[in-house]
């Protein structure tokens, strides 16, 4: 590890020779080319100020954080820019990894971004990153099959189990592998009946019966007819194939999955739709559980007020279009949800929107990798759930994690 670590250091310098100072932008690989040329423009922009440097951290998310984690608590000076997942930042702000925000540097990164992204980004009422980017799920599913999408949950297992005696593809495609996916599913439930996973100030673990109400819709899917064979292995990914293979009826997936049809199958393209995220109780909205990414600055920097204002840029107007046009990566300035380029492209903008407004996080806690890791490995496989007994072992297992300092290596 060390010899790799002095490697990284002396080829990764923040700008210690002549010319303008480097500033290196660690964040999720991305394929399309939308990062790269978010750097390219602020780089421009600075006019010889500064020249960011766009590095790929590993594919998984786990594997991002791993390598943050260990080159921050070895205090490296060369990163400045942090693209964090949104459960990072109470890790990240309690192990003083990153800096606050403040001052004008706060102001504008608040200023028309959407209420939801802006509490992932916030520990003990302090800002610690600016939303880059969020993410939310929908539901999707095949028109030919089902004319009148489902309201809730309850609607769309009867509908499965309508198209399954007439012989019809069925499938509700949901992650219900053992990773984050499974986590997000039960946070997401268990807020659209009420509850959350822990109390307001993240000091204990909260559950109680709509906890229980959570996990028993999921065994309930896992048991019905509506249930993918593959259900303890799926993914977001594996979710997307399998609707595009045309075996399921739903899907409950990210936006990446419309371009995705669009251009593997056309001919089921037609017939793609989307829903808002069914409700768990009828007479209560879904609340799904936002993804995406926050820019934060390390506290090693040694450009860190040009780093603050580079990553403002980064998520400007302008680089959030092109990851939403380009990227799929919906915006976090609400905005850009009015413009017409993006609703061309998004034409469930409108959806989206008033998911993010309505929807819920993540727990935020410096400890959330032990809380995560609780529930999905509690939960899995879904079809083994018993919801009191589930609840109850996810309630102890999290009580434990609350007691640790929250770092995983």
């Amino acid at each position: 590890m060390l010899p790799l670590l002095a490697s990284t250091l002396a080829a990764c310098g923040s700008g210690a020779g002549s010319g303008p100072p480097t500033l290196n932008w660690y964040n999720f690989p991305d394929d399309s080319g939308a990062l790269q040329k978010a750097a390219d423009r602020c780089s421009q922009a600075s006019h010889g100020r500064y020249r960011i440097s766009y590095n790929k951290l590993p594919r998984a998310a786990d594997g991002q954080r791993q390598q943050l984690v260990r080159r921050l608590a070895a205090h490296d000076h060369s990163l400045d820019i942090l693209g964090l997942d949104v459960t990072w930042a109470a890790e990240f702000a309690e192990a003083r990894w990153i800096r606050e925000w403040t001052g004008a540097a706060k102001q504008r990164a608040t200023e028309g971004t959407l209420r939801v992204p802006l509490q992932t980004s916030t520990w003990k009422n302090k800002l610690y990153a600016v939303p880059y980017n969020t993410n939310t799920q929908l539901l999707w599913y095949r028109k030919d099959l089902v004319p009148t999408p489902p309201k809730t949950w309850a609607e769309m297992l009867a509908m499965a189990g309508n198209l399954s005696r007439q012989g019809k593809p069925h499938y509700v495609e949901i992650q219900g592998a053992q990773y984050e996916g499974l986590t997000v599913w039960f946070n997401t439930l268990i807020n659209s009946v009420g509850g959350s996973i822990l109390n307001p100030a993240a000091t204990k673990p909260s559950l109680g019966a709509p906890a229980v109400r959570a996990a028993a819709i999921m065994r309930d899917l896992a048991h019905s007819v509506a249930a993918d064979p593959s259900l303890s292995n799926q993914t977001e990914d594996a979710n997307r194939l399998a609707m595009e293979s045309g075996s399921a009826a739903f899907e409950l997936n990210y936006p990446f999955v419309y371009p995705s049809m669009k251009a593997n199958n056309p001919a089921l393209f037609k017939s793609f739709r989307w829903a808002p995220y069914p409700r768990a109780d009828a007479n209560r909205p879904a609340r799904p559980t936002i993804g995406g990414i926050d820019l934060a600055v390390s506290a090693y920097s040694r450009h860190s007020q040009l780093a603050f204002e580079a990553a403002l840029c980064l998520r400007n107007r302008e680089n959030q279009l092109t990851a939403a046009l380009v990227g799929g990566l919906p915006p976090t300035l609400r905005g850009l949800y009015d413009e017409r380029p993006f609703i061309k492209a998004y034409p469930f903008a409108k959806d989206v929107l008033a998911s993010l407004e309505a929807a819920s996080v993540r727990p935020l806690t410096p400890a959330y990798q032990n809380v995560s890791i609780a529930v999905s490995h509690t939960l899995s496989p879904p079809s083994g759930i018993k919801p009191e007994s589930s609840v109850a072992t996810i309630r102890d297992q999290i009580d434990a994690a609350l007691q640790s300092k929250g770092v995983i290596p």
